[in-house]
């Protein structure tokens, strides 16, 4: 062949070791697309079958590879991309250009190789696609730096990818981001709630967006936890959550001063809060649950008005008042569904699977709310 790469300094020194890499390195010129393919696939096991390479000779590994690969069709450089991705001692150049190929390509090597290099991985998530974002938050690990990227700009599948690997490490930004998209997006829910590296205080706040299977996690979780950990959850959810929450009602204050009234003559009783529910005198009623339960007004509000049963249930149970009382509660809230009573069994159910411990933990979460509010 007549057009051949001259030899290098370093070629000629691997000459003398006599390896066949100075031979491969001039085939490299060869202008038919079947010979560099098969000179590429030959060089590849070469690569593989040689345990005692020289600094020099993966130096020229990685240069020839990569120009050879830069020319060659998709299927051949995903082939390529999936033999380097499992390989420590790839090379760097390759495999940064691999990486940085189309989605097909870089899958591999940017879900399993560890040559690349946190400020590789910054490089690729700060201008590629969702597909690419979405391979990189796969990793065994994702560095803090890259995952703040990956919420930033990656859409809702490409977020559940990440909440969902416990190897994606995320600063408490980046996890706060991550949980006020999953309140108004459901089917990032389970990522998130289910994701172990969740602080306790943004877990217990999707308590009220998620599902009942989920809520059980949550209470779970709460009941579980380390109470230093606990602790530490809760000085971070207080610095977090808004003075403002709602507006009051019209009827606030006036209902106020007539709950602080019955409990100076100590006739604010939970028999107290049946009545004022029975008689429709809502505000009084909410602003006595808030009192006797030691959450937030707010709080009682979003409860009731939601029909969050199951949140009723732990209010009820960690302010220790009897299951009939709640299912006066529940079946009063419920008076305009026809099938009240019939349900009144679940809600039963519902409380008596309830732990006092389990409400008595997650109720903490909701009263930093009542705290703030306060000061």
């Amino acid at each position: 062949m007549s057009d051949v790469i001259a030899p290098s300094s370093a070629a000629d020194e691997i000459a003398l070791t006599g390896s066949r890499l100075p031979a491969l390195i001039a085939l490299a010129q060869e202008p038919s697309s079947d010979s560099r393919r098969a000179l590429l696939r030959e060089l590849t096991d070469h690569f593989f079958g040689s345990t005692l390479r020289t600094a020099k000779e993966d130096e020229l590994y990685g240069s020839v590879l990569s120009d050879l690969s830069a020319d060659m069709e998709t299927a051949v450089r995903k082939e390529l991309s999936e033999r380097f991705s499992v390989r420590a001692d790839a090379p760097r150049g390759l495999i940064r250009r691999l990486s940085n190929d189309e989605a097909d390509v870089a899958d591999a090597v940017l879900r399993a190789s560890t040559v690349l290099t946190e400020a590789d991985l910054l490089g690729v998530v700060r201008v590629h696609g969702q597909e690419h974002l979405r391979a990189v938050s796969s990793r065994p690990e994702v560095p803090e730096a890259v995952s703040e990227v990956i919420v930033e700009r990656g859409d809702d599948e490409t977020l559940g990818t990440l909440l969902r690997n416990d190897g994606a490490r995320l600063s408490r930004t980046a996890s706060e981001t991550a949980v006020e998209r999953a309140k108004i997006n459901p089917a990032l829910h389970a990522a998130t709630v289910e994701r172990s590296a969740l602080p306790a205080d943004l877990l217990n706040e999707m308590y009220f967006v998620v599902e009942a299977r989920l809520r059980q996690h949550i209470l779970e979780t709460n009941a579980s936890m380390d109470p230093v950990l606990l602790e530490a959850a809760l000085a971070a959810g207080r610095a977090r959550v808004a003075t403002e929450d709602g507006v009051f009602p019209a009827d606030y204050a006036e209902s106020l001063a007539y709950v602080q009234e019955l409990a100076a003559a100590n006739q604010l009783s939970p028999q107290m809060l049946a009545r004022f529910l029975r008689s429709g005198s809502r505000t009084p009623f909410l602003i006595s649950l808030a009192q006797l339960a030691d959450v937030d007004f707010h709080t009682a509000r979003q409860i009731i008005e939601r029909r969050e049963l199951d949140a009723l249930a732990v209010i009820c149970r960690a302010a220790d008042l009897d299951r009939a009382l709640f299912l006066t509660f529940a079946v009063v809230i419920l008076n305009d569904d026809g099938e009240a009573m019939a349900k009144a069994h679940g809600y039963a159910r519902l409380y008596a699977d309830l732990t006092r411990e389990q409400a008595s933990r997650t109720l903490r979460f909701w009263r930093m709310r009542r705290g703030v509010q306060a000061a």
